[in-house]
């Protein structure tokens, strides 16, 4: 861009100088040649012609000699053809100063009969030949033509020799002593003129392809075309047009130097020049994109090791490395996309950079985990302030596109030296407490020892996780829901478990979460989706009543695109009507109520219920109850199992009753375990229950064996309540 400012000054440059060079000879015309005839003395114009003419003869020489030399490389059939003309104008422009009137002998007495003819010639030739190359097709051609092609103005000039210096003379006199030029000389300048503007036309139309060249190429047009204007006005040699006009000739002649020696020479240099800037501007940005993330410009992984290698051990004074990670963006990625989820974490970035100094370096590993190096620590306390600080920025939503999302920091610190004195074991050990940080209810943690166990078993697990499906490691439990308003069991939740091969069984409240982070809550929740549906109808071939199931939907699941798609063509898989499939959500889900409201219609068109689990445990707003297609609320097994001693807890139970019975919602409770519980549950007009008190989760075929059992079972526990209250 810098040279082509230059290039574009230059233009002015020039042209100012080309206005101001033709004017100032052009005025010298104009106050009267008859003042100036003679000026330079009588004696003198033939050194003055002379002075020129070798000027004209160095720079056209110039020009042919520059093209030999860099046809090797550029073997044009265009360029070599111009070295060859301009090597003919070069010898003509010679031979026409040799024969000048007044110069030694030369051949024969010098006339103005041989000098104008070999003008004339250098003249004509010059035009036409522009014009040939210019309509000639350009291709490479092998070296050897090289020879050949420079060897044709010698064959031009013998022509010349032979036809000017004939014993006879074959061509008339273009030149009558004291009369000036003939009509002839003028036809031929006025030819030569006609010529010239044709080739300037060709050049206009050419303009945008090659500004600068074609621009110099017009100008000696331009100049070339006033010297023979001039040519056909003065009377002698002494006449001072004729010496403006040889002026003129030689300017044309420099400024086709300037536009060959710029297209050969000059432009290449510049473009190697403008090449090696720009590799050089590559290494840098190559640099910093090897250093940098390029979604937040933070400094990565790599810049981060490479600091704390430099300055770790400069001195023993406590350092510490935060770690933070960003909640529900593995969600955010696997549901929405890569181009959210990055829109996201620089929203982030930005905040997080806003609320640290500037002296703290903060940087972006893996794409989406923060990690703060803070060189100099005076208490532990600083840094949990600091980690409060970093999480109120995020309680606000982020706007990306139509999308109002919102997150969690879960920050883990590990300090120098007392954690490590290793920095690749401080970033490892900030990682650990970062993951350890979202089951502590500040979600921030110090790195401890115990950690590291913790953290090596979790790992393990989310690589054997990636296996468990395809090795139908994981299983579903049903726990049946108890009607209490028929005392049938009317509905089950659909419960995912995963038997480890060499582990055992492990808690969903372990598993789960390790899912939900990695993604693979996605595969795993839609093939729950369709295990429990096919289950359904597997119960009603059998001859049990129609059942309803229950499934939980993952907030992942909840994003994907394609969502109510996949939920319909599993309803016409498994052939299950919709009215017996009930999705579950969750309040910590709502991040987003526009979306989550569009997609719940969607999903309530289908034909099934809508439940919010675990009501009451959440942090979002409750408006979302007015918006949501919700048929059910489920109470949460926490709040049910403390109604009787926990006075708080049964009010929030009552308000979630009352809330539920004007906005015409049923209600589910969980984690019935005693008759009191249920005795509660039942004087305030609870519709469903489930818990240990009717049946744990067990195995589809279980349920199956035990049907009639189970009903058998609740109706004598709901009878003895019944008694009981008589």
């Amino acid at each position: 861009m810098m040279w082509k400012f230059n290039e574009d000054f230059s233009f002015v440059k020039q042209g100012i100088q080309f206005i101001l060079l033709s004017l100032m000879l052009l005025i010298v015309i104009g106050l009267g040649s008859d003042k100036f005839y003679w000026i330079f003395g009588k004696n003198n114009y033939v050194t003055l012609h002379l002075m020129i003419e070798m000027l004209i003869t160095v720079v056209t020489m110039s020009i042919s000699i520059q093209t030999w030399l860099i046809t090797p490389y550029i073997l044009s059939n265009r360029v070599l053809y111009a070295g060859s003309l301009f090597l003919t104008i070069s010898l003509l422009e010679m031979i026409h100063a040799l024969s000048y009137k007044g110069m030694p002998f030369f051949i024969t007495e010098s006339t103005p009969y041989a000098s104008t003819w070999f003008y004339m010639f250098c003249r004509l030739l010059l035009s036409i030949g522009f014009l040939i190359i210019f309509f000639i097709k350009e291709k490479e051609i092998r070296s050897i033509y090289r020879w050949f092609i420079y060897s044709l103005p010698f064959v031009i000039i013998t022509g010349c020799f032979v036809v000017i210096y004939a014993p006879t003379p074959i061509l008339p006199s273009l030149m009558i002593e004291g009369e000036g030029p003939t009509v002839l000389k003028n036809t031929l300048q006025y030819t030569a003129v006609a010529l010239q503007m044709v080739i300037m036309v060709l050049l206009l139309k050419n303009f945008k392809k090659a500004p600068k060249i074609i621009f110099l190429l017009l100008c000696s047009s331009i100049y070339l075309i006033m010297s023979d204007f001039l040519y056909t006005m003065y009377q002698d040699v002494s006449d001072i047009k004729n010496f403006i006009g040889h002026m003129f000739e030689l300017g044309s002649s420099y400024l086709l130097f300037r536009a060959i020696y710029f297209s050969s020479i000059e432009k290449p240099f510049q473009q190697l020049v403008d090449t090696q800037e720009h590799l050089e501007k590559s290494r840098e940005k190559m640099h910093h994109m090897a250093y940098h993330n390029e979604i937040t410009n933070l400094p990565n992984e790599r810049f981060l090791m490479e600091s704390l290698k430099k300055d770790l051990y400069i001195s023993k004074s406590r350092k510490a490395i935060i770690a933070i990670g960003i909640e529900r963006i593995a969600a955010i990625k696997a549901s929405l996309g890569s181009t959210y989820a990055d829109q996201m974490i620089s929203l982030i970035a930005q905040r997080l950079k806003n609320i640290l100094p500037e002296k703290y370096l903060l940087c972006l590993l893996r794409e989406d985990y923060f990690v703060v190096y803070i060189d100099e620590v005076s208490d532990t306390h600083q840094l949990t302030q600091l980690s409060q600080k970093l999480q109120l920025v995020m309680e606000e939503s982020f706007q990306v596109q139509h999308f109002s999302l919102n997150s969690q920091l879960n920050i883990g610190i590990a300090l120098f030296p007392t954690d490590s004195y290793r920095e690749e074991e401080l970033i490892r050990f900030a990682f650990y407490a970062m993951h350890e940080a979202q089951k502590t209810p500040t979600r921030i943690r110090f790195y401890e020892s115990s950690i590291s166990n913790e953290m090596t078993e979790r790992l393990l697990l989310e690589t054997d996780l990636h296996d468990a499906l395809e090795n139908q490691e994981l299983f579903l439990e049903y726990q049946p829901q108890l009607d209490l308003h028929t005392g049938q069991i009317k509905s089950v939740e659909a419960l995912v478990r995963w038997q480890h091969p060499k582990k055992g069984w492990i808690s969903p409240g372990v598993f789960i979460p390790i899912a939900e982070e990695s993604g693979l809550i996605i595969p795993i929740g839609q093939w729950v989706l369709e295990t429990a549906c096919k289950q359904v109808k597997s119960w009603e071939a059998v001859g049990l009543p129609p059942i309803k199931v229950a499934v939980n939907l993952s907030l992942g699941q909840l994003f994907q695109q394609n969502l109510v798609e996949i939920i319909h063509d599993v309803l016409e898989k498994t052939q299950l009507e919709p009215k017996y499939l009930q999705l579950e959500i969750t309040e910590s889900m709502t991040i987003n109520i526009d979306h989550m409201t569009t997609v719940l219609h969607k999903l309530k068109a289908l034909g099934i219920t809508i439940a919010v689990d675990d009501f009451g445990t959440g942090y979002s707003s409750l408006s979302y109850l007015k918006d949501f297609p919700i048929d059910c609320l489920k109470i949460d097994r926490s709040f049910v199992q403390k109604i009787q001693s926990n006075s708080t807890d049964k009010a929030l139970v009552d308000m979630i009753f009352s809330m539920a019975k004007h906005l015409k919602l049923k209600v589910v409770a969980e984690g019935i375990e005693e008759i009191e519980q249920l005795l509660y549950l039942i004087e305030s007009k609870c519709d469903t229950v489930q818990g240990f008190l009717f049946s744990k989760p067990v195995p589809p075929h279980i349920l199956q064996e035990n049907y009639q059992s189970l009903h058998n079972d609740a109706k004598s526990i709901l009878d003895s309540i019944t008694t009981s209250e008589v």
